[in-house]
């Protein structure tokens, strides 16, 4: 079963046949939302909004542990997550989707293990490549047969939020190689990798980010909602085209 994560903009799938609302409980607390689980394309699909359905959750409050937890619980195995970003690479201008294949943790105070030692035991996961190669080929692969443009590999930057970014913090991430910047992407990655869930995002660049082209002297935050509004409808068309693709059709 194909699990969605939505981030800004992407608050409900309303393409799902048959949807049966799903409120779990964790050992963790409560999730962002309750789950919905449908059919879209044939495929069984489980999804979650990130920030609830009222986009009331700020990423730094956000249960990123209960939200993981509640989808392995229902059935998922394996997900893809949407996220709002800022772009930093030229390549990622606003409207852009964006496959990232690497990431960069700039955050601090979340809970970000299931092995925080309440089980008498130290885990160690590999994490050296983030995100699922297999998730990462069908999301590259529906952009390829729907013709719609896209940038395939890319460094996720996460930040706590909720505010946005400095100039100097913007210019500081790109010379750590970061091509995007983003709130959300850590430590929900990894927290998948913990649990055996394969894993990849679907960045959507919602703006530049901090100093750079459009955003130089401000990011305008009714820009950023605009450019969502238009872009949530491409990510709908290829969530659809991952959904109906065969295994064979996801290269």
């Amino acid at each position: 079963m194909l699990a969605i994560i939505g981030g800004s903009g992407l608050y409900s799938l309303d393409e799902l046949r048959q949807p049966t609302p799903l409120a779990i409980q964790t050992p963790w607390g409560t999730p962002s939302d309750t789950l919905t689980r449908g059919f879209w394309g044939g495929r069984e699909v489980l999804f979650i909004a990130r920030h609830a359905r009222d986009h009331r959750v700020p990423p730094h409050r956000i249960n990123y542990r209960a939200n993981i937890w509640a989808l392995r619980e229902a059935g998922a195995r394996q997900i893809v997550a949407v996220a709002a970003v800022g772009g930093i690479a030229p390549e990622c201008s606003p409207g852009m989707l964006v496959v990232p294949d690497q990431l960069i943790d700039y955050t601090s105070g979340r809970e970000a293990t299931f092995f925080d030692g309440t089980d008498s035991k130290v885990v160690h996961v590999d994490f050296t490549e983030p995100y699922d190669a297999s998730l990462r080929k069908a999301l590259a692969g529906g952009c390829r047969r729907l013709g719609m443009p896209f940038v395939e590999g890319g460094v996720y930057g996460c930040t706590n939020g909720p505010r946005l970014e400095t100039a100097a913090e913007i210019a500081r991430m790109a010379r750590d190689g970061c091509t995007l910047v983003g709130m959300t992407g850590m430590p929900e990655a990894v927290l998948a990798r913990e649990l055996g869930l394969p894993y990849a995002c679907l960045a959507v660049v919602a703006n530049a980010a901090a100093g750079l082209a459009s955003s130089s002297q401000s990011v305008s935050i009714e820009a950023i909602m605009a450019t969502l509004a238009r872009s949530i409808t491409d990510v709908r068309r290829l969530l659809a085209e991952v959904c109906a693709a065969t295994p064979t059709e996801q290269g």
